[in-house]
């Protein structure tokens, strides 16, 4: 049996619950991905779990896995697409304590690695990088839907 979420965050006040969180590449009955609108960080995406839940731990087995499943589908299709140094995974929730993993595909050039991407940034940001990353996401985000679908 899943653990009961907190009181503490309603629906009523979940920015989560309240819109998509990101640019909607995929809506499923249980989730969604959405690429968020970082500066710096163009092949920035969130799988968001559609029900209000603030940990992982409050979704049964077959919905933690179907949820990781997604998170695996996001990131074999940037790996593939986008050529990342480096994909970093994230279940914060302490700003929006909403189920959603960050997946974020890094590279080598981006500002702020190789620390986190709520750190400070150790370089200047590569406007001409981050362009040609941004222009293969049509591709990545194609092979996310096509493989989020077979597992919906």
């Amino acid at each position: 049996m899943a653990a009961t979420a907190p009181a503490a965050a309603t629906a009523a006040d979940c920015p989560l619950c309240d819109g998509d969180g990101g640019a909607l590449v995929w809506r499923g009955p249980k989730l969604r991905v959405v690429r968020a609108q970082e500066p710096g960080f163009p092949a920035f995406y969130r799988v968001v779990w559609n029900a209000h839940a603030a940990e992982f731990t409050d979704l049964d087995a077959g919905d933690r896995q179907h949820c990781m499943d997604a998170v695996a589908a996001v990131e074999t299709a940037l790996r593939a697409h986008v050529q990342p140094d480096k994909i970093n995974l994230a279940a914060l929730g302490n700003m929006v304590p909403h189920l959603h993993w960050h997946v974020i595909a890094r590279f080598a050039w981006d500002s702020h690695f190789s620390g986190a991407v709520w750190a400070a940034p150790q370089r200047d940001r590569a406007p001409e990088r981050e362009a040609d990353v941004a222009a293969r996401l049509a591709a990545a985000e194609a092979a996310m839907a096509g493989r989020l679908s077979q597992l919906a």
